[in-house]
């Protein structure tokens, strides 16, 4: 939602005409005739930008300015000056002003510069809410991104396990971050401050098996892409369970856990075990929404680790990265990002500058491909739940090179 900007102005027609020309720009709009009516407003949770005049009976913009500030440093003030008073506003600005508009402005001028305070509000917002969440000692807010429902579902579900403290299978796409969340899952359980062994079971044999769990002991073993234990292994750990003693074990796979049983690749008796309890990552595709944030993240992730300022990740950037479909999860909007926060030229503006057709046709190819996805490229399941015709169907896979058995 697009942050409000609070008027105010004691002329009632230039109030008017400040919110109408921003009411145009479908931006919320809070009047208010004098600071004592904008005071109210004016609070630390308050997520918008304040548009203020200089001059104003009793408690001038100065005022407000000096108010605003000591409610919250970073909440962007932006003041209305007449040609007399250009000297006043340079000093207001040294004061802590976000900026000053003489009047009349233009309606473009007044709109850039809202856009801008209401950047920086949502940043300094942001900000604190991770500062916030490091602080809390949370580990699932501290590492698991994003605003939408199911990021927030995946944190409550990874708290609910962690602290069930039962054997749990971690599945996801490839990308999505299994280990990570393996990890996160350790770190909410009563074993966190015991060890955290971490091996990928492809290719693991019964010593080096044995080995990881007296490693491990009294923490969480974490064994990775499970379908590719050697089956002699497999043997050694459904003992392991059956016995009981072992530390906490976490076990994570982005394939088809049923078909590996089916090929012979996974035991059928270790499938039910680890099917108990799971904890599946949502992919990107299924919660758009939170590419801009994790984007975001990512890019001052990487911008602290090269010491460098954080380059601005603009709307245009934006648009590239949600017009994209990103089969690669997570991992491949994190490798985008370091690149970006480089200044290495990469694919994080790819699509910018694509007019309406090309977009609706990425949206169109990300919904078909998770359709594919979610009903294992069966193409009358994947018809049916798109209300397309089986002919039709076809056209759009071959008109974007996708293939049903490649999602099977």
């Amino acid at each position: 939602m697009t942050a409000p900007v609070l008027v105010v102005d004691d002329d009632p027609v230039v109030r008017e005409a400040l919110g109408q020309t921003l009411e145009l720009e479908d931006i919320p709009v809070i009047s208010a005739g004098s600071f004592v009516e904008a005071k109210d407003h004016i609070v630390p949770a308050f997520g918008g930008v304040i548009l203020s005049d200089m001059r104003m009976p009793g408690r001038d913009g100065f005022h407000l300015l000096e108010f605003a500030r000591g409610v919250d440093a970073e909440l962007p003030v932006i003041l209305l000056t007449g040609e007399g008073d250009i000297p006043m506003a340079v000093k207001a600005m040294a004061q802590g002003a976000f900026g000053f508009l003489e009047k009349p402005c233009a309606p473009a001028q007044l709109v850039a510069v809202i856009e801008r305070a209401q950047k920086a509000r949502g940043m300094a917002l942001e900000n604190r809410r991770l500062k916030t969440q490091l602080e809390t000692g949370d580990a699932a807010a501290r590492w698991l991104f994003g605003t939408s429902a199911r990021a927030e579902a995946l944190r409550k579900q990874v708290r609910h396990v962690a602290r069930i403290g039962a054997d749990v299978l971690v599945t996801g796409a490839p990308g999505t971050g299994i280990s990570k969340v393996a990890e996160v899952i350790h770190l909410c359980s009563a074993q966190s401050e015991a060890a955290f062994g971490k091996h990928t079971a492809a290719g693991m044999d019964v010593a080096r098996f044995d080995q990881a769990l007296a490693d491990a002991s009294g923490g969480s073993l974490f064994l990775d892409e499970i379908q590719a234990m050697p089956m002699e292994t497999q043997f050694a750990l459904i003992g392991a369970m059956e016995r009981g003693g072992h530390p906490r074990l976490i076990f994570g796979s982005a394939a088809n856990l049923e078909h590996a049983v089916e090929a012979g690749q996974l035991h059928a008796d270790l499938f039910y075990r680890l099917d108990a309890l799971q904890v599946r990552i949502p992919s990107l595709s299924e919660r758009p929404e939170d590419i801009p944030v994790l984007f975001r993240h990512y890019v001052s992730q990487a911008a602290e680790q090269a010491g460098v300022v954080a380059p601005d990740v603009t709307q245009d950037v934006v648009s590239g990265l949600m017009a994209r479909d990103w089969p690669g999860n997570a991992r491949a909007l994190m490798s985008v990002a370091m690149r970006f926060a480089l200044g290495l030229p990469g694919e994080e503006a790819r699509d910018e500058g694509l007019g309406l057709a090309e977009q609706m046709a990425q949206v169109e190819r990300t919904l078909l491909s998770e359709a594919l996805r979610k009903h294992e490229g069966k193409a009358a399941a994947v018809a049916a739940a798109l209300k397309l015709s089986r002919r039709t169907l076809y056209d759009k896979l071959e008109k974007y090179g996708l293939r049903p058995e490649d999602f099977r």
